[in-house]
């Protein structure tokens, strides 16, 4: 019982710390993320609270972190921009009950069908994109209110102290786990530049993040038709974006810890949380890749974690802002780059000349679109990209085993599938010009798959009925038949023999 007793708590320990580590970096992200929405911090932090504690609560993966991410950020930027931050949490809430709908219908597990190469890509472009956003901490504001990068003694001073903040993250696991490498990190620098007198940019340096509770607050917006035009396409862009990103770092965590999660459980944790977002005066958010990385590597493998993460972010909020303000932007910066490096599938490189050559192309095309677009974009992309690539796979497939038989008639035995995609190959594998007069062609091998294969039979038998030929069509499955216009009279039908299996058309839906 003792045993049982001291194993649940170390594991609470490990949430708590890991939790706080989280914390520590949510900051400076989702003020980060607020400035790019165009909103005011606390909106960001408020989101960022908000959605780490109901997804935890309600419907989140253990393990995984939820806030203000810059996916959604760069959607809300021209809602917010045209029509003010009181539309954007009227959008947060319709968004969210999208996003639970989604869920309820249990489309979650759809997940599934996003290709790996696709799921290679977008963890490399994140990677990418995080360590991007971190540059933007090289840069200091002059008086003219420009920004440019840092040099000097101040350059030096960063580099020297994300680089320590780096060595703490490597060599301190290798010592001891009893505290969370990113959490000794951040504590250590910050004493460092504190009793050191170093002068180096902190988070209070980048914006005051001191406020109370949030309050409960119906978004000041007309409730008309006209208002539903405005947010709904926003409400459905956020709604998608929120998705793909919680879903796809669900499937990441779930290849780091060797367990499963629920896909729809998390679309309608997220979603409540969005609505949630927009009733409290959040900038909404959805699930956050890095601050996921921090928390799984450094024992947060709980729903536990995710509480206690926003609940340190609260706490920071109201109550030690000031503490806050005092952490040097390196040592979150550090931070960060130890998680690009986790991140990042280093792996990816050795399997460009062991995996087909299309699958590479994919997961790059994935990444560089992450990069310079969204990630709902490219995901949507990649698994485009994907569906046509196994479609001229496939296409290469079909061909015809030629027999002619003792009363001078020809048959072609047909393998392969018959889509819209090998539909063309398919008709040049006959020859309705010097066959004989009586042709039959046997489809038991071959697999008719949609409407395109439908018309493709159909103009084949048109072809030999112009060429005054005797065409015999055998196989066929009875949808096939139903289907046929021209070649309808030329079947035949063996019952024992014919394919039952149906043709995805929407005629038969």
């Amino acid at each position: 019982m003792f045993q049982i007793y001291y194993d649940h708590a170390a594991r609470a320990k490990d949430d708590i710390l890991s939790g706080l580590t989280v914390a520590f970096a949510l900051v400076p992200e989702a003020v980060a993320f607020a400035f790019v929405a165009g909103v005011n911090p606390l909106v960001g932090l408020y989101g960022a609270f908000l959605m780490g504690l109901v997804t935890s609560l309600v419907g989140g993966r253990p393990g995984m972190i939820s806030g203000a991410t810059g996916s959604m950020a760069v959607v809300m930027v021209a809602l917010v921009s045209q029509h003010g931050v009181e539309y954007l949490f009227a959008t947060m809430v319709l968004t969210g009950l999208l996003q639970m709908m989604f869920g309820a219908a249990r489309f979650g597990k759809y997940i599934r069908m996003v290709p790996y190469p696709v799921m290679l890509g977008f963890v490399n472009g994140l990677a990418i994109v995080i360590f991007l956003a971190q540059m933007e901490q090289f840069k200091s504001r002059a008086a003219d209110g420009s920004l440019h990068w840092l040099s000097g003694s101040p350059l030096l001073i960063m580099l020297g102290l994300v680089a320590l903040t780096m060595a703490i993250m490597y060599l301190l696991p290798k010592i001891t786990r009893a505290i969370p490498a990113g959490l000794a990190a951040i504590i250590t620098i910050s004493l460092i530049v504190i009793f050191g007198g170093l002068d180096t940019k902190t988070v209070g340096d980048i914006a005051d993040i001191s406020g109370g509770f949030p309050a409960f607050h119906l978004p000041s917006v007309p409730f008309n038709l006209e208002t539903l035009q405005i947010i709904l396409p926003y409400a459905f862009i956020l709604a998608g974006v929120g998705l793909i990103e919680s879903l796809l770092t669900m499937s990441v965590v779930d290849e780091m810890t060797g367990t499963r999660g629920q896909g729809n459980r998390v679309s309608i944790g997220q979603g409540l949380a969005n609505t949630v977002n927009g009733f409290f005066g959040g900038m909404g958010g959805c699930a956050m890749i890095g601050q996921t990385m921090i928390n799984v590597t450094s024992g947060g493998l709980r729903n536990l974690s995710g509480i206690a993460a926003a609940l340190f972010l609260l706490i920071f909020i109201m109550f030690a802002s000031g503490l806050i303000a005092m952490v040097p932007v390196a040592a979150l910066v550090g931070l960060m780059f130890m998680v690009v490096i986790g991140t990042f599938e280093w792996g990816s490189f050795n399997l460009l000349k062991k995996i087909p050559r299309e699958d590479s192309f994919v997961g790059i095309l994935v990444a560089v679109v992450t990069v310079f677009t969204n990630l709902a974009t490219a995901v949507i992309i990649g698994v485009i990209a994907s569906a046509l690539v196994f479609a001229w796979k496939q296409a290469r497939h079909i061909y015809v085993i030629t027999e002619d038989r003792d009363d001078g008639s020809r048959v072609y035995r047909v393998h392969g599938p018959l889509f819209f995609a090998s539909a063309h190959r398919f008709n040049e594998l006959f020859d309705p010009d010097n066959d004989p007069d009586n042709v039959y062609i046997d489809c038991a091998m071959s697999r008719i798959a949609d409407h395109s294969a439908i018309e493709a039979i159909d103009n084949l038998a048109e072809r030999y009925k112009q060429a005054g030929k005797h065409l015999h069509l055998k196989h066929l499955s009875p949808e096939c038949r139903q289907l046929l216009s021209t070649a309808a009279d030329l079947v035949e039908v063996n019952i024992k023999e014919d394919p039952t299996y149906h043709i995805a058309d929407d005629k038969l839906a």
